[in-house]
């Protein structure tokens, strides 16, 4: 009998002893988690502020608990200690503040706050040692997402142990309801060591004066830098009122070389350095600051309060680890003679929208209901960006919209409720016949088009909701749909553009000539798409296949301003600013953006909406020669398909997903029911749903996100889903190595905190493995017993205990510590980070003779310089 115990015995210790190692990852925040502070109700998600993020890397949700300021302009400051005691890296960041409470934030890091309470008076100081700059935000700036390999050292022998949020309420107003506040950030961290630490550089004026009515006052900051060199990957601005643009240069012998330029009166973000720049041993770092002291009675002098003035020119930089220094300043003007040279952009204000000045000011003056109302859907929706890379595109297969009776698919749109929105051609087509030389529509006398050319669909099972637009359209081409329910739609026969009642019965606004094609501010030429901010009205026409401008409207249709040119094919390159067909327009109201599909330049360019000024390039070579349609979703994704091949090109036609602030491609795809020949335009919704419609094919595509095998594994291993009632406490927990794939998100899962449970790894399915070589242990050790009792009789007893005794002796002696999951943490790889790594150029502009066009549904374009690019 004592032997059989002695059986059972040994593969419970040996069960045992692995379960033990197998200790939670959240084990590791035990200690952090049992001294927690209480907060208030109203903190949503700061009762666990500690979240697992896998075997290395965790989210700290640092947040005010529940405070209520008394008087304006009151700093505020709490602290939270790292919960490792281990060196650990901040990899991202994501603010949880709105304007209309929050004037600024500051997060420091240090290793001993200046209180011990659970918030305090910044008056009493933030920390009691030095401390160092790790971020900052103001005015619903975005997340700040940081190089690949980079991260702010914290912990361990060098790095701070606490971080000190500091908040500074500018004006209270908002508070008269008496609700507590919880404005914070969550920081995304990681144990394993990062190659290149990031640090802050802050550049600040403390003695300028403005005097009352000046027009213009610069302040000037320059030092010379004497370290180890440094990469600069981004910059942040800050003034208060009376700023109007900051520029920050690094000077080398002489020459100035832009690190950044800003109106501090937008989004006050970390903004990416567009080129990069190294800055070495004795080159000198300058800003100035441009202000204006009109409408002010007395002198403004730099200070704490909303009606003082700063002037910052924050700078983001990584050194190699072995070098690294975290924090700099830099408060004075080394060389005032120097400035004589700055380059003239630095003294030219940047203007601003006066709907946006309402809104980076609207907490400290009255405004408009409406404009209330359109501030808090915009702090909503920047509240809730979240950049998911954790998913693929695939087809529904199951949607049975590809079985519709279209004809030539041109343009798609949703609505405000949603629904699906597809202008297509009914029985007319684009053909060779279709224009002359002159790009005057040659079949006229079919008629306009009599079939509906706008069918409004219900997006999950293609149900065909309303029909419009018969006898309206000769060629249409362009579709979108403003805040209101408006269709804007092009039509290229017809050369104009466009605005119908959500009833589609009458055009409410029409602009240009009925066929007459021009170049004046009157007339279109074949123009392609049409765009309209939902903040100012303003309406953006890309124009078109025989004009190469972008132009804009004002929302009643009065001509604005117009900017573009052709590309000159001689010069091989395509510079910023030159279109080949403007072909597809995405507004990106976030950050004031309008991006162009510039179709035959195989491109998107991205454009300021205020001035039209060139911002920036996305190209890859992966886009081939043609790009023909880009589709912007909130929470900073781009969607894009491109054209078929060149001769000899090797691209093939797919649909591309992209991360707005880098450009870098997370994913691409394609049909699975027939394939794309000439994908035509592209929409997406927020859940990251996307139609595709193919001009050729005929046919709308309908694609969505779905969730990698590796993903699912975890959340069948423990993760739990809590609902949170307010956007800003969504954590940004999906962080991976190889982006891909994630879950198609419903709206009712949008504002759902993904988290994982404190049983860590997966105790079902460790245990499933651990069963099985138990039993077969356990089944080893009976027939053992069995067989020495049958051949030995009672003598066997005896000498299966001495072997069972050896055993436990070895166990014993092995198993006192458990399993070491120290190694395994080691080894475990964290996400990619791609954060402002530079956009590809790669690809070739060079132009390519085009297969011959047989198709009787082919589109062709106008006729530039042969040889034409095949039109749509």
């Amino acid at each position: 009998m004592a032997g059989l115990i002695n059986n059972l015995l040994i593969p419970f210790l040996v069960f045992q002893n692995i379960c033990l190692g197998f200790r939670s990852p959240l084990s590791l925040f035990k200690r952090y988690k049992d001294t927690t502070r209480s907060l208030s109700s109203e903190c949503l998600g700061s009762d666990r502020p500690v979240i697992s993020l896998g075997l290395s890397d965790f989210a700290l949700d640092i947040r005010m608990p529940g405070v209520t300021p008394k008087q304006s302009d009151t700093y505020l400051c709490m602290s939270v200690p790292l919960p490792v005691d281990d060196e650990a890296y901040v990899v991202d960041f994501k603010p949880h503040a709105s304007m209309d409470t929050v004037h600024h934030m500051l997060l420091f890091g240090c290793n001993e706050p200046s209180s011990t309470e659970n918030y305090w008076d910044c008056d009493e100081g933030t920390c009691k040692d030095k401390s160092n700059i790790l971020y900052a935000w103001a005015r619903n700036a975005p997340p700040t997402r940081l190089p690949k390999g980079v991260g702010f050292r914290v912990g361990g022998e060098t790095g701070g142990r606490f971080f000190v949020l500091q908040v500074h309420y500018g004006d209270i107003s908002a508070f008269r309801d008496k609700h507590k506040d919880c404005s914070g950030v969550t920081l995304h961290l990681t144990q394993q060591k990062q190659p290149l630490i990031a640090g802050m550089y802050l550049m600040m004026s403390v003695n300028t004066v403005i005097p009352p009515g000046e027009k213009v006052v610069d302040a000037d900051i320059a030092c010379h830098y004497k370290r180890f060199p440094m990469h600069l990957f981004a910059y942040r601005v800050h003034t208060h009122r009376l700023g109007k643009v900051v520029s920050g240069y690094r000077v080398r012998n002489g020459q100035w070389t832009l690190i950044g330029r800003q109106s501090p009166q937008l989004p006050q973000a970390f903004y990416p350095v567009e080129h990069p720049v190294d800055v070495s041993y004795d080159d000198i770092l300058a800003a100035r600051c441009v202000f204006s002291g009109e409408g002010r009675t007395t002198e403004t002098h730099i200070g704490g309060t909303a009606n003082d003035e700063m002037c910052n020119f924050y700078i983001m930089y990584y050194m190699e680890a072995k070098h690294a220094v975290s924090y700099m300043t830099c408060t004075q003007n080394a060389n005032p003679e120097m400035f004589r040279n700055i380059p003239q952009e630095a003294n030219i204000p940047i203007p601003v929208k006066s709907d946006m000045l309402r809104m980076t000011h609207g907490h400290h003056e009255e405004t408009k209901d409406t404009d209330k109302s359109s501030l808090l859907q915009q702090a909503k929706k920047e509240e809730e960006e979240i950049l998911d890379q954790d998913f693929h595109i695939e087809e529904a297969v199951e949607w049975p919209g590809l079985d519709l009776k279209l004809g030539q698919v041109s343009g798609l749109a949703l609505d405000p409720e949603n629904n699906l929105v597809i202008f297509h051609r009914g029985d007319h087509v684009w053909d060779e016949n279709s224009f002359d030389s002159k790009f005057v529509y040659q079949q006229r006398g079919l008629g306009p088009i009599e079939q509906s050319t706008i069918l409004v669909l219900n997006p999950s099972n293609a149900k065909l909701l309303r029909s419009m637009g018969k006898s309206l359209f000769y060629l249409p081409h362009g579709l979108s749909i403003d805040k209101n329910g408006n269709y804007w739609v092009t039509d290229v026969a017809l050369h104009q553009v466009f605005k119908l009642g959500a009833d589609g019965k009458e055009a409410l606004l029409v602009l240009g000539v009925a066929l007459q094609p021009g170049s004046d501010k009157n007339h279109f030429c074949q123009p392609t798409d049409v765009a309209v901010d939902p903040i100012t009205g303003s309406i953006y026409v890309s124009d078109g296949y025989c004009n190469s401008r972008i132009i804009q409207f004002s929302p009643n249709g009065l001509y604005m301003m117009q900017w573009g040119e052709g590309t000159e094919t001689s010069l091989g390159r395509a510079r910023p600013g030159q279109f080949h067909i403007p072909h597809s327009l995405a507004l990106i109201p976030d950050f004031s953006q309008l991006c162009v599909a510039d179709r035959e330049n195989g491109r998107i360019q991205c454009f300021r909406l205020e001035t039209g000024e060139f911002i920036r390039e996305i190209k890859h070579k992966s886009f081939g020669r043609q790009l023909f349609a880009v589709s912007y979703v909130p929470g900073g994704l781009l969607f894009a398909v491109n054209g078929m091949p060149y001769p000899g090109g090797a691209e093939p036609v797919q649909g591309f997903v992209m991360n707005f602030s880098t450009g870098e491609i997370i994913d691409t795809f394609i049909p699975l029911r027939k394939s794309f020949e000439m994908p035509h335009d592209v929409v997406a919704s927020e859940d990251k749903t996307v139609f595709v419609g193919d001009v050729h094919a005929r046919v709308v595509w309908k694609f969505t996100s779905t969730e990698k095998m590796e993903h699912r594994s975890v959340k069948k291993a423990g993760i739990e889903v809590q609902e949170i009632k307010e956007p800003e406490t969504i954590v940004e927990a999906r962080l991976k190595n190889n982006p891909e794939s994630t879950d198609p998100l419903k709206k009712q899962e949008k504002q759902h905190l993904v988290r994982q449970a404190s049983t860590g790894v997966s105790f079902v399915l460790i245990t499933t493995l651990l069963i099985i070589p138990v039993v077969v242990l356990l089944a080893i050790l009976v027939f053992i017993r069995w067989r020495k009792t049958t051949v030995y009789g009672a003598d066997g007893d005896h000498k299966l205990d001495s072997s069972s005794g050896r055993i436990l002796g070895r166990l014993r002696g092995k198993g006192g510590g458990g399993l070491n999951l120290g190694n395994f943490f080691a080894s475990h790889k964290g996400y990619s980070r791609k954060g402002f790594d530079r956009l590809s150029t790669e690809g070739s502009d060079q132009e390519k003779d085009e297969d011959d066009g047989t198709d009787s549904e082919e589109e062709c374009s106008a006729p530039p310089p042969p040889p034409a690019p095949s039109s749509s």
